[in-house]
């Protein structure tokens, strides 16, 4: 369907070596998009490059530091030299530290700020007038469960999603006059290192959600394809400011 057309757009994804980030670029890709890869680890970054061409698409790798805005900037130049311009952000590079809230220091605190909420408003400031010259745009935040669920272990990363929740409508309400759409997705229970890391740390974590899954299982990142194929394609034109779960039924689950 042409609705769902992303060929000559160029989509920036930062996180997107690994995990919801590889999955989501693995997508727009297939769908026609040339996709930017903004990361730290170059070459895990490469890999992901050399994987999504080895699929037929395109992709270039570009480094990145999203808590530097320096760095962003770079990122956002580079993408817009070398393919031309930027159409789509995917905000999804992120990280987390799990403790107790009595137990975080106000630096931890400020990295997962600074990571999470920060770098996708600097991303997006970055990258406005380059959709704002090509007639519009789309971005995509990372929301996670996190911004409509209380996580014990986790208050920093929830502080952070609940912000980013907030300035997905912010920058949704500003933007639209640009035609540029911003949403978040929020993504569930998906099988990533990051994931992996919580079921070591938080005991009985995988059997609490595979019990809260209705479709019984944890997410792939593949499952994150199809949203981005939609929040960043024609088909969700008239969708702006909205957070859409992708978690296997696990948010609807009393």
């Amino acid at each position: 369907m042409k609705a769902f057309d992303l060929t000559g757009k160029v989509a920036i994804v930062t996180g997107g070596n690994g995990g919801i980030g590889l999955g989501m670029a693995r997508g727009l890709a297939e769908a026609g998009a040339a996709v930017v890869i903004a990361a730290r680890n170059e070459a895990k970054s490469r890999a992901a490059v050399q994987e999504i061409e080895g699929r037929g698409g395109r992709a270039i790798a570009v480094p990145v530091d999203v808590a530097r805005p320096e760095s962003v900037a770079a990122l956002v130049q580079t993408a817009a030299a070398r393919l031309g311009r930027v159409d789509i952000l995917v905000n999804n590079a992120g990280t987390n530290i799990r403790k107790q809230p009595e137990q975080v220091s106000l630096e931890e605190w400020h990295l997962v700020l600074d990571t999470n909420l920060t770098s996708a408003f600097v991303c997006s400031q970055a990258v406005y007038p380059e959709m704002k010259k090509a007639g519009g745009g789309k971005i995509l935040n990372n929301g996670s469960m996190a911004s409509i669920f209380g996580l014990p272990f986790a208050p920093a990363y929830g502080a952070s999603k609940g912000g980013i929740m907030q300035l997905t409508r912010s920058l949704a309400t500003a933007w639209a006059k640009d035609n540029i759409q911003v949403n978040c997705f929020l993504p569930g229970w998906i099988d990533t290192e990051l994931t992996q890391a919580a079921r070591s740390q938080v005991p009985g974590l995988h059997e609490r959600v595979l019990a809260r899954t209705p479709q019984g299982r944890w997410g792939r990142i593949d499952d994150m394809a199809g949203i981005a194929v939609f929040l960043a394609s024609p088909a969700s034109d008239f969708i702006t400011g909205t957070a859409i779960p992708v978690d296997g039924g696990f948010s609807v689950m009393g």
